[in-house]
């Protein structure tokens, strides 16, 4: 089977695509965000080297999902942070967010 254009394929043992979704423990705010490495990227975050969250930790992932295709990643991540996708996330994770 041939890739569709535009969209980098995973080889077995190669790089996956995740979104994923802190929760700030400060404010209760969440960020939503792509990585190659997730578990980097959270201790990143921790460690208040990124400027959008630097101010709002300590955070938890409460969620995340893993792609194949960065692409898809990409457009998952562009929903989520839309109007629309604040709703469809909220939603699906109501349970969490009240704690």
């Amino acid at each position: 089977m041939v890739d569709p254009p535009n969209r980098r394929a995973v080889e077995p043992d190669k790089t996956m695509f995740y979104v994923y979704v802190l929760k700030s423990e400060k404010d209760q705010k969440l960020y939503i965000g792509f990585s190659t490495d997730l578990r980097k990227r959270v201790e990143f975050h921790n460690l208040g080297l990124n400027n959008s969250t630097a101010c709002r930790r300590p955070l938890k992932l409460i969620y995340y999902e893993g792609y194949i295709y960065e692409k898809d990643a990409r457009i998952r991540e562009r929903f989520l942070k839309s109007g629309r996708g604040h709703e469809v996330l909220y939603k699906q994770l109501e349970y969490t967010l009240e704690k």
